[in-house]
Parts: C-alpha cells; structure tokens; sequence
C-alpha cells in the first residue's frame, strides 16, 4: 500500500493544467470532493501520526491545530490541493436518523422534505438571513497561508443555491411555492444567490486560491429534482455568475451535482461555463461513459461508483479503478477520486485502495 505517502509532491500547477487541457498526461492526479471528518480522524490518527482535537469556535489555539491536521490530511494522501468549504448561515430543518455507518457519528441528518422555515412573506422578512461581508474567513486565511510548497486552495460554499433554496422552504414547499407563490420563491433564489456570490467575491485574493468547487444538488435518478425552465430562470444564472467570477480571477469553475442533470448538460457547459463535473453514479451514467461524451468539453472529477466502494471486494475494487482510468485517463481531463464522496460507510480500506490503484497507475510503486 503506498498510501498514506511519505513524500508527497504536489503539483498544483500540473493539476490546474490537465483539467483544463492545457496539457495532456499519462499520470492521473488524485481528487476528492468531501471526505467525512470521522474518516479523517480515523487515518488521522492510525496512519498520519496526528494528535486529534476537536475544532473549538472559543479557542484560537485548537483551531489552528485543527486547520493543520486538516492540511495535512490532504497532503499525505497525495491531493494537488485543499478544499475547503463553509456555510455563511442559512438556517434550516432536518430530520434525524440514527447513523448505521461502519464509522458511526452516532445520529444523521437529511433535508426537511415537508415544511420549510419559510413558509410566507412574514417568515421571509423576519428570517435572519446571513451577511456574507461579517462572515468569519479566518479558516480559508490560515489554510491559505500555511500550504505546503506545491499545494492549492480550493474553495466552496456549504451548500448551492438550489440545496439552500429547498433547506429554507423544503421541496415539497419550494413545489407548491413555485406555482401558489413565485414571487416568494424568486425572492428566496434572490437571496441566496446574492449572499454566495457575495462569499465568493470576499475570497478572492486569497494566497494560493485555484478554483471555485461548488455543489448543488440538481438531479435524482432518473431527472433534474426541478423542471429545467425553472433551473435556468432561478439556479443557473447565479452559477453563471459565479463561474464568471472565477474566470475573471483565473480560476476555473468546478460543479457538483448529484444526479441525473443530462438535460442541462449543455447549459451547464455553453452558457454557465463549468470547468468540470463531479459526482457520478453507475445508475445513471458511468464516468467512462459520461468522459467520451463530455471529455473534450471540460473536466471529469472523480466517478468511482459508491456502491462499489462501500460493497467490492479489494480486488474486485482495484480492478473497477484500473479498468476506469485506462478509459478515462485517454486525452486528460481526469482526475481519480469517488463518484461523490469519501463517507463514514466507505470502508477506510477501499478508499486507500482506490488512491493506492491511482498512484501505482502513475508509476509510484
């Protein structure tokens, strides 16, 4: 196993240049979108040697050592760069279930489905909505600043604008909102929209910032969660902006989206300008697949199916992630990693052999 790497030698340049195909390269660079803090703890601890502490709002002290632990995480498991996300504050319900998970937290939570926070014009104006400018960004300064020689910043906010949107009405609301009452609901898309655009904007010029990651939701199975017309009247324009935003700074616009998203596809590409798509199923379309398709177009990130790393075997798994990057590898543009994230009931042995199969890829034996 070579992973966790006792030299790592990240390249972000190298990472920047193969995903918007300014080079091609037979070696494939690692990339991840979320790996679950529990997860971290765990390797943190058995493989990297870290003392673990737990993240403290009220001590400076800890945080700093949190933020390097974090660091060096992503480092020693051959990552190019760090992402880092955080949510300005939209508050909203959930449902709590108990975790089942390998790596139990011990309870999990899901988005409200049936009743949101804001449910009319009086809870929208008493909502205490988030202001982006006096939101705390001292995270992404000392992540920024304390990078190892080689190593990016990659930036996101929480949740996007469709997720934040159906957080605040719920989706059974934001349905029902979008024919009873939408002016609330643009009014809701209005407000989130502004406040992560805002988030954005206030990172810019941070020391070794590379590229916007962002999430949203858009799809399940087998269609876009919303009608398209509606996604490009309310959701796409603000990624629009916020790709726009990036590209203005130099940085290339990443988009997580789980689910079918097919319809959209184009839009997302011509007219938002995504730089790169994450999160793959099987289910749905196979990353091999969706890399012929759109490999020429832009980036394809991750895409080692879920069920599989959470249910095959060792050498079932290697050989799904070799027979991946044999296709996907051809032209560039590809980055290895899960098709959406490393959760708590990936089995922490698959996730190394996902990363070991890629750096034996690459030649690092």
């Amino acid at each position: 196993m070579l992973v966790p790497l006792k030299n790592p030698s990240p390249d972000i340049k190298n990472f920047k240049e193969i995903m918007m195909g300014e080079k091609t390269s037979s070696a494939v660079p690692l990339m991840e979108y979320l790996v679950d803090e529990i997860v971290r703890k765990h390797i943190g601890e058995k493989y990297l040697g870290q003392k673990w502490v737990e993240y403290d709002p009220k001590d400076l002290k800890t945080q700093e050592q949190y933020w390097k632990n974090y660091i060096d995480f992503w480092y020693r498991m051959g990552y190019d760069y760090v992402r880092l996300e955080l949510n300005i504050g939209f508050r909203s319900k959930s449902r709590i279930g108990k975790d089942t998970a390998g790596l139990s937290i011990g309870e999990r939570s899901w988005a409200e489905e049936t009743e949101g926070v804001i449910k009319n014009w009086e809870d929208f104006e008493t909502y205490s909505w988030p202001n982006a400018d006096t939101f705390d960004y001292s995270p992404f300064e000392f992540v920024s600043k304390n990078l190892p020689e080689g190593m990016g910043l990659i930036v996101s906010h929480g949740a996007g604008v469709e997720e934040n949107v159906v957080g605040l009405l719920s989706y059974q609301g934001l349905c029902y909102g979008l024919y009873d009452q939408p002016k609330l609901v643009k009014a809701v898309f209005q407000k989130v929209g502004e406040g992560i655009l805002t988030y954005y904007k206030n990172l810019i010029g941070l020391p070794n910032l590379v590229s916007f990651f962002q999430g949203d939701d858009m799809g399940f199975k087998t269609a876009t969660l919303l009608p398209p017309k509606v996604l490009r009247e309310n959701v796409l324009p603000w990624h629009e902006e916020y790709a726009a935003l990036a590209h203005q700074n130099d940085l290339p616009y990443f988009l997580h989206s789980c689910g079918n998203v097919e319809v959209i596809m184009d839009d997302l590409i011509n007219k938002v300008r995504i730089d790169g798509k994450h999160s793959f199923e099987d289910a749905i379309i196979p990353v091999t697949e969706f890399k012929k398709k759109y490999g020429e177009r832009i980036a394809v990130l991750g895409g080692i199916d879920m069920n599989v790393l959470a249910s095959f075997s060792e050498k079932d798994l290697r050989s799904y992630v070799r027979r991946t990057l044999e296709i996907c590898h051809q032209g560039g543009r590809y980055a290895l990693g899960s098709g959406n994230s490393i959760s708590n009931y990936i089995p922490i042995s698959n996730y190394l052999s996902m990363l070991d199969e890629g750096l034996r890829f690459n030649g690092r034996k």
